[in-house]
């Protein structure tokens, strides 16, 4: 007797806690990818005419990714392109 209502109340918390912590993943994912948009966007790109910076085409794409809510992949793209240009990656802030 004792033990349904505690499981109805284990249930109806785990219900609670459950889209607040996806909404806080995303949230993080999404302010990683800006962060990664915005390091290569000041690092980047340079001051010489053949600097494509934020008109590389796959910071755009990976813009995109992150603006459509598929924070990993763009989160994976912008790494890759920080990689191919030679920087460090910045730890997440």
């Amino acid at each position: 007797m004792l033990l349904r209502p505690i499981l109805v109340s284990a249930a109806l918390l785990a219900g609670l806690i459950a889209p607040l912590a996806t909404a806080s993943l995303a949230s993080d994912l999404k302010a990683r990818c800006d962060q990664l948009v915005a390091y290569f966007d000041r690092y980047g790109s340079g001051r010489g005419e053949h600097s494509d910076g934020a008109r590389n085409m796959t910071r755009i794409s990976a813009v995109i990714d992150c603006d459509r809510g598929q924070y990993q992949q763009g989160i994976a793209t912008m790494e890759d392109l920080l990689r191919r240009k030679k920087f460090t990656i910045p730890p997440p802030a």
